[in-house]
């Protein structure tokens, strides 16, 4: 970041006072490049690729549902398709895994068929009375019996009963267990095929389990963070024991349950459930295991870092009553998330028009019809997902501005009872109207370094199982070291971004002002992503680890269930999830409030004219600290005095 300099003099910091716009230009960059991806989707739906991808398309290029023109040097191509609105695939089951699509020979017919067809007399009744063929177009309905290419000319027997697809128009068959088959192809850990339809009929008897222990995660998180709005003061100690006590007895519990399971696998019990029951032997051993191993790691940490909460206890302390003022902030990670969510629906509906799009080419093994974009047009795949990374990015930044927004009005209003009547709705509007071209670059910043990462990532695992291991290294060091790259240039945005709350500075002149005071209060900065970090992965852990302990238990007083190990690590994956949805933003409050608490303390001394504009928690740990440091002074300069008088006598 080179228009980051450090030419300029320090700025005088002056919180709320000046508002104006920020970033213009990459803000009109930003506009441009989404004005791009509009054209793009633009240019999928007029040349025909999203009727394709709705309406289906048969293997010689005819679009069901509407009259076709004819494609040169393609037989059965231009034919009217208008009464024939849905496509059949001769064989369903067929799936390339490489091209992530069906490879059959597809038509288009007027109805599913919505009974069983067994024999080619059935296909033949079927055609002939609905109008619709069932096998290649070049085949009259009599000829289905006799001709001599019919095994690859009409459809596998028996043709299942199917039904079609809501919105888009394909004819999938009701039983799916050719679908299952092909699930079971990727899980190439197991040789036993017999061990996936445990594990898959696990999770589905035991759905109703599964969906209670992720409402008890959401539930859990919500009282944690009730937890910290109330009884801040108390939160480091109180999680760090419960988390203590909580891995320890986990831990043993899981030993107990195992030793129990053995007593069950000792037993006489019928073949199928003796199977059931080692397995969940052979689980419960690797849990505990885990989970001693963890334990073990957990302590250490939280002996090292007994000391350094000092600070952490009253940021937290001020953190929670920010959420008492400012309710909505636990709010954000729902609309952030919904507004993913859409805009990904949206990218990935764009993406399918795009695997449509282009120009029919035939095939020249198969003889069908294949749509492939030539030229520059193939590059908008790439330019569509260069906008996925960037305006993810940007949902993402547009949150961490709304949070700092927000809690620096909290934090520099020095009468609360004055504060906007909804300060996330005024943190919003600020944003919309001046600063989108920061958070615009923020994001840019990283899709800079998310890009290359994704890219030998994408790389490496193309390596597995490759003789060159020395390359293999090489990549995940320059992944691992693009990953820390990454997040520290996302710690450095929030803090831009919060730099920009305050003064209304462009980006680079944010990032740099926030730099050199996070330089200056290295220390700090290390003990606050140190031990409040910490606290709230402590947090995390505890969330998981009761939603956890709750499955294991349900799932072992409930032992018709069978394999535990795919339920368990849905409810675990779930509940990580809501909780760090919920902490981050906590994180986050708590990392703005550091850095106006370093503003204050560096442009503010506490005397007349000069008044902190920080919370009396803050000001009385500001003031536990200058006297301990006038203790120190002291006690060092009489230390001094003693040496020289020692000298003296002593000559």
């Amino acid at each position: 970041m080179g228009c980051c300099g450090s030419t300029q003099k320090t700025r005088d910091w002056k919180p709320l006072e000046q508002r104006k716009c920020t970033d213009i230009p990459w803000l009109l960059l930003f506009i441009l490049f989404n004005i791009g991806m509009l054209c793009i989707c633009g240019f999928a739906i007029a040349t025909g690729a999203a009727s394709r991808l709705i309406s289906g398309y048969d293997s010689y290029g005819n679009t069901c549902g509407q009259k076709n023109a004819k494609i040169p040097e393609i037989e059965l191509s231009g034919l009217d398709h208008t009464s024939r609105k849905y496509v059949f695939f001769l064989d369903p089951c067929k799936i390339d895994v490489l091209k992530r699509k069906i490879k059959s020979v597809a038509l288009c017919v007027s109805k599913c068929p919505e009974t069983e067809l067994k024999t080619y007399e059935d296909l033949t009744k079927f055609s002939t009375v609905n109008g619709s063929d069932l096998c290649t177009y070049d085949l009259q309905p009599d000829t289905y019996s006799s001709h001599p290419n019919r095994a690859t000319k009409c459809p596998t027997l028996p043709v299942h009963r199917s039904a079609s697809l809501p919105v888009f128009h394909r004819c999938m068959p009701a039983d799916i267990s050719c679908f299952t088959e092909f699930a079971e192809a990727f899980i190439t850990f197991v040789s036993d095929n017999s061990v996936v339809h445990r594990v898959i009929a696990g999770v589905m008897t035991s759905k109703e389990i599964i969906m209670g222990l992720c409402l008890l995660a959401l539930v859990l998180s919500l009282i944690l963070m009730v937890v910290i709005r109330y009884i801040s003061v108390l939160l480091v100690w109180i999680l760090t024991a419960v988390v203590v006590v909580g891995s320890i007895g986990g831990a043993g519990i899981l030993w107990w349950l195992y030793v129990d399971q053995g007593k069950a696998v000792n037993a006489t019990l019928p073949a199928h459930e003796l199977e059931v029951a080692r397995d969940n032997q052979q689980a419960l051993l690797i849990y505990a295991i885990a989970a001693t191993v963890f334990t073990v790691i957990l302590l250490l940490l939280m002996f090292f870092m007994r000391k350094r909460v000092a600070l952490t206890i009253a940021l937290f302390h001020v953190a929670g009553k920010v959420f008492t003022h400012l309710p909505l902030l636990a709010l954000q990670p729902f609309w952030t998330f919904l507004t993913l969510m859409l805009f990904w629906v949206y990218w990935i509906t764009v993406l399918l028009f795009l695997g449509t799009a282009g120009s029919p080419v035939k095939n020249n093994q198969t003889g069908l019809v294949e749509f492939h974009m030539d030229g520059p047009l193939q590059y908008m795949v790439w330019y569509h997902a260069v906008g996925l990374i960037w305006i993810s990015e940007f949902i993402l930044a547009c949150q961490q501005m709304t949070v700092a927004g927000a809690v620096v009005t909290y934090y520099f209003t020095r009468d609360k009872s004055q504060l906007p009547f909804t300060p996330i709705v005024s943190s919003v509007l600020r944003l919309m109207r001046y600063h989108l071209g920061t958070v615009a670059k923020g994001a840019f910043i990283i899709t800079l370094v998310e890009i290359p990462r994704l890219i030998l990532t994408y790389i490496h695992s193309q390596l597995k199982g490759k003789e060159n291991a020395c390359a293999r290294c090489m990549l995940k060091a320059c992944i691992c070291c693009l990953w820390c790259l990454e997040k520290c240039l996302t710690y450095l945005n929030l803090n831009a971004y919060t730099a920009t709350a305050i003064n209304s500075t462009s980006f680079c002149t944010s990032a740099r002002d926030a730099f050199l005071i996070l330089v200056e209060n290295a220390l700090r900065v290390a003990a606050i992503n140190s031990v409040g970090d910490f606290v709230l992965f402590l947090g995390k852990v505890l969330i998981v680890s009761c939603t956890a302990f709750a499955g294991v238990l349900s799932l072992n007083y409930q032992r018709e269930y069978t394999v535990w190990v795919l339920p368990l690590i849905i409810v675990c994956v779930f509940a990580f999830l809501v909780a760090h949805c919920f902490l981050s933003i906590y994180e986050s409050v708590v990392d703005v409030l550091f850095l106006c608490f370093a503003i204050d303390t560096k442009y503010n001394d506490g005397s007349p004219g000069s008044e902190y504009y920080m919370d009396k928690t803050l000001m009385e740990f500001v003031e536990n600290a200058r006297k301990a440091n006038e203790k120190y002074s002291k006690a060092e300069g009489d230390s001094r005095e003693m040496k020289s008088m020692t000298g003296g006598t002593l000559a």
